[in-house]
């Protein structure tokens, strides 16, 4: 008898995966682990009776990846990247109804901002002082200042932004694109989540729900941690040598596929088989590149690496671009809670810029001089913007009405401003885009049809933007 034959007459199978779990660093990334490649994805997908409405991509690509840097709490639009003259102006005062053209004004005091903007570029783009790093990409920049979204509260609204939905489960976009075009390389997932929030939504802003669980993004830390601390949990083993592990894996797969064989199709076993595959090629590859020893000097200063107040967020910006650079297919890094300015809107709004402003505006310079750039989709946003008025004597309440996000690379047109809100920064009056039109827009930068990319799910062809979104082409070169 050999030695596999022996192993296995002594143990259950359920035994058997109890005490390797940790011989092979999988069960703990089994549910976290995106698509091993393109054709495994899209195999297993339509296997389980789900249609992605033809070859994929549909559409011509624009960008290959989906870089999301995610501003948790929602930053003043009207401070940063929408000036209202008329704001500053009407300061301390309601909105005077004799220059108000929509309808009854609004009321509350409002609240002018004290930030200077300056026109940056050749295209004149419009940018807070806060952002003077950035601001030397405006020509690089697509600025929506009309974007608006469904829910006035932050878990609301963080679950419109990730899964476009807040009522009920759905996938994430970084699911959704994982789905639809796997991942660029066979040892790395397809999507992964840097520092996520762990509130408003917690696990459900990475997650699959009914999509094969593959899809879900491998989590490298929270929000709260700084990223120097975080740990992919079960990426190693202080007890068994790479080899051991290759065994007990072989068999564990031996049983898997048997059982597969028996129950001729089930998604779960077939994804966790991919996964366990995964998670174990992983061991070698994640580690190299959450380590930052290869990089220059000259690179580390460009983003600001072990200097303050940015080292963090530096850290996570040159993570996303190794990331990027390795094949990943989309790729979220996010702030902590910290733009949530109730009170002390002006000087929180100092502090949170200054943390990220100089690694944004490194993660496009590297980017752009080693031709990335053009393939990928850089998203900055939140959840929703600020009110132009006053709340707690120098802070501004949630706004879902009206809020600005930006785009670079990946065929957006540079340098261009699109949309528009009143003269005070309430509500778009200009190209409005809803999230289920940025959600269709992001997609089709893929190279993703929306409307085609849907998933059989309890009777019911479910998609990403459900039965809305409307594609913003004329944002794209």
């Amino acid at each position: 008898m050999t030695p596999c034959n022996r192993f296995m007459s002594s143990l259950t199978r359920r035994a058997l995966l109890r005490q390797s779990a940790c011989g092979f660093a999988s069960l703990g990334l089994a549910a976290m682990s995106g698509g091993p490649s393109r054709g495994q994805s899209i195999a297993l997908a339509e296997a389980g009776g789900s249609g992605h409405g033809g070859i994929l991509p549909h559409l011509r690509q624009r960008a290959k990846r989906v870089i999301f840097l995610f501003m948790w709490g929602g930053p003043s639009h009207v401070d940063l990247f929408d000036p209202k003259p008329l704001l500053k102006r009407y300061g301390g005062q309601t909105v005077p109804s004799e220059i108000w053209k929509h309808g009854a004004a609004p009321g509350g005091v409002l609240l002018g901002s004290p930030f200077r903007f300056r026109k940056h570029g050749d295209s004149g783009t419009e940018i807070s002082e806060l952002f003077p790093h950035l601001a030397q990409h405006a020509d690089r920049l697509c600025v929506i200042r009309s974007m608006h979204t469904d829910g006035s509260a932050h878990g609301e609204a963080l679950l419109n932004l990730h899964t476009g939905s807040s009522s009920l489960v759905r996938p994430s976009v970084g699911a959704w694109v994982s789905y639809g075009l796997g991942g660029e390389s066979e040892n790395l997932p397809a999507f992964i989540s840097i520092s996520p929030p762990r509130g408003h939504g917690g696990v459900q802003n990475y997650g699959a729900a009914f999509l094969p669980a593959m899809h879900q993004a491998m989590a490298i830390g929270a929000a709260e941690i700084p990223i120097q601390k975080a740990r992919v949990s079960n990426l190693s083993n202080s007890v068994l040598a790479r080899d051991p592990q290759r065994e007990q894996l072989g068999l564990i797969q031996a049983l898997n596929r048997e059982h597969l064989k028996q129950a001729v199709s089930d998604q779960g076993i077939d994804g966790l088989i991919s996964s366990y595959e995964l998670a174990f090629r992983m061991q070698s590859s994640i580690p190299q590149i959450m380590g930052l020893e290869d990089e220059t000097a000259e690179t580390l200063k460009l983003y600001g690496v072990d200097e303050e107040p940015v080292n963090n967020f530096a850290r996570q910006c040159l993570l996303a671009r190794k990331f990027a650079e390795s094949g990943v297919r989309y790729i979220q890094v996010s702030t902590d809670y910290t733009w949530d300015h109730h009170t002390g809107n002006n000087t929180g709004l100092v502090k949170e810029c200054s943390q990220v402003d100089r690694p944004i505006a490194g993660l496009l310079t590297d980017l752009d001089r080693r031709g990335l750039l053009d393939e990928t989709l850089v998203i900055w946003g939140s959840e929703f913007g600020r009110t132009p008025t006053v709340e707690n004597g120098d802070g501004r309440n949630h706004h879902p009405a009206a809020f600005s996000v930006w785009m670079a690379g990946g065929g957006v047109k540079g340098g261009l401003t699109y949309g528009a809100t009143d003269d005070f920064g309430f509500h778009p009056v200009e190209n409005g885009m809803h999230m289920h039109d940025l959600h269709a827009t992001l997609l089709y930068a893929l190279g993703l049809d929306h409307r085609r990319l849907t998933y059989r799910y309890a009777g019911r062809d479910f998609r990403l933007t459900d039965v809305h979104g409307v594609v913003a082409e004329e944002l794209f070169s």
